[in-house]
């Protein structure tokens, strides 16, 4: 029984001895192979390098492989530092997949994208939002898109001699107010932002003249003149875009724009010369009348 149970102590000092042998002999091949190996990558080395020397033409090749291989590498490291990706940037895009809006809206976006040789995808945008706006301004959708192809051809970053901006062309400085809330007059630069303002700004033309016709007439800036020639060209801008959205054949009879009286500056009257002892009835500066010029183009 005694010595039964001493045999497990008495193995002990053996196994230790044997774990200890164990490790000496994977540390010493571990060391021969590494010491081979570092032996044998530096033959090789030497061998490589006395053939380098022998032979120009491997040298040369060898040397364009390595100064391609480094070429490559600064060029990557280049478009890594100056295109670095920005996967939120689609936020900033304006548009839209036709195909997904209702059948009225891809087709004036197709038919637009067409004949103003523009992206289909912003125009789809641009369409959409049209719709939107003018149901909540009371405005026919195609009369804002007719106003926009006239004014700009869809070209957002538009500009006009006299400084109207942007699709609808409004006169920034003059309402630089209403871009406040978009963030200042930068905005009109914005497609979305642009459009927004210049339908409020064609609203309040409408409004001002009372008829659609007169809007447009206020909204160019005819002073002078009664506007027709715009007039008419966002008039029948609209009625195709009109028959698009609705699937019907365009009119080739557009009906022209009504005459619209223009009120000319009344002539000064000067007074005759008061007799002595007379005083003249007349008080004050003749008032004349103020010409209604468009708020996009005074």
């Amino acid at each position: 029984m005694t010595a039964n149970t001493a045999s497990p102590h008495q193995s002990t000092p053996g196994a230790v001895a044997s774990l200890k042998t164990a490790l000496r002999d994977t540390y010493q091949g571990f060391f021969d192979i590494t010491h081979n190996s570092l032996a044998l990558m530096g033959t090789l080395l030497a061998v490589a390098l006395i053939t380098l020397s022998a032979r120009a033409d491997l040298r040369q090749n060898a040397e364009q492989q390595l100064l391609g291989w480094l070429l490559e590498r600064q060029e990557a490291l280049a478009e890594d530092t100056v295109y670095a990706a920005e996967p939120t940037a689609i936020d900033r895009v304006t548009a839209a997949l036709p195909a997904a809006l209702p059948k009225e809206q891809a087709n004036v976006a197709y038919w637009l994208s067409r004949k103003y040789r523009v992206a289909a995808e912003p125009l789809g945008a641009l369409v959409a939002e049209a719709y939107e706006i003018g149901a909540k301004a009371n405005l026919d959708p195609t009369l804002i898109l007719a106003v926009m192809a006239v004014e700009s051809r869809f070209n957002p970053f538009a500009q006009s001699p006299v400084g109207a901006q942007g699709l609808m062309q409004v006169l920034t400085r003059v309402h630089t107010e209403k871009y406040e809330d978009f963030g200042g007059h930068l905005a009109a630069f914005d497609p979305m932002s642009n459009l927004r303002v210049g339908v409020r700004v064609l609203q309040d033309c409408i409004k001002r003249a009372g008829s659609v016709e007169g809007g447009l007439r206020l909204y160019v800036g005819a002073v002078s003149t009664d506007g027709s020639w715009y007039i008419n060209k966002v008039m029948a801008e609209h009625f195709r875009i009109l028959a698009v959205a609705k699937g019907k054949p365009m009119q080739r009879y557009v009906p022209q724009a009504r005459p619209i009286p223009v009120v000319a500056p009344a002539t000064p009257v000067v007074p005759a010369p008061a007799k002595p002892g007379t005083e003249l009835e007349a008080e004050g500066p003749v008032q004349h009348p103020v010409p209604t010029g468009s708020l996009t183009r005074s």
